[in-house]
């Protein structure tokens, strides 16, 4: 008896296993249509009844239809929004190349990034700005090797956009008020400074969102302040 119950153990399935070799052979039941007597099928719910493999199986595929509707409507909702986002980042490549110098691009800039983009904070930092930009509270003049850019040096050194919530530090060296920020996009500028685009909404911008349009940004600014340069 010993070595029968051994037996059994040793060709034990798990349901998984089961479930695989279902998925395999989906034919099972047609070849041995005794077993489907046997099989308990989940309950007709609200009625307490068992419900019918057939009308089992179409309550299953009708799940999955609307579990994919939703993903299909989510998946649509984030398409539309990036054809609003690239279209706003292609109308600001066309402005800023139509301005006729430095002082206009930076003011295309500022107006495209508040109208457009929705926020009423933008400072725009540079080591060397043309004598030409006019004096704005937009505007920061500071040196590469100022001791205040410690508080964003690991950003402008990484050469990559930052989304989340400023440092006080950080906060204090881009922004008159710090304590109106709520969170902020930090786009380096490569060898020429730092974007900086704020909202009081302290989950606008946030660690965890793409950076891939923040990033076509930089790009577009960092060429026209060359092209002028």
């Amino acid at each position: 008896m010993t070595d029968a119950n051994d037996a059994t153990a040793a060709v034990a399935v798990t349901a998984a296993e089961v479930a695989r070799y279902l998925r395999r052979h989906p034919e099972f039941l047609s070849d041995h249509p005794d077993l489907a007597l046997s099989l308990v099928v989940p309950k007709d719910h609200g009625h307490g009844r068992a419900a019918s493999l057939a009308g089992y199986q179409l309550e299953v595929l009708r799940d999955k239809n609307r579990e994919l509707a939703q993903r299909i409507k989510v998946l649509v909702a984030i398409a539309s929004e990036n054809e609003t986002l690239m279209r706003r980042v292609h109308a600001l490549n066309l402005a800023l190349m139509r301005a006729r110098g430095p002082a206009e691009s930076m003011r295309r800039l500022v107006a495209a990034l508040r109208e457009d983009f929705g926020t009423e904070q933008v400072r725009v930092l540079l080591h060397h700005p043309d004598p030409e930009l006019p004096a704005a509270e937009w505007l920061l003049a500071v040196p590469a090797g100022d001791p205040s850019l410690a508080a964003i040096a690991d950003v402008i050194e990484r050469g990559e956009p930052l989304c989340g919530r400023l440092t006080a530090a950080q906060a204090g060296l881009l922004f008159e008020e710090p304590e109106a920020i709520g969170s902020c996009a930090l786009l380096p500028l490569p060898g020429l400074g730092l974007l900086a685009i704020a909202s009081p909404d302290p989950n606008r911008f946030h660690p965890g969102q793409g950076t891939f349009f923040l990033d076509l940004i930089a790009q577009t600014v960092a060429a026209a302040l060359r092209r002028h340069g």
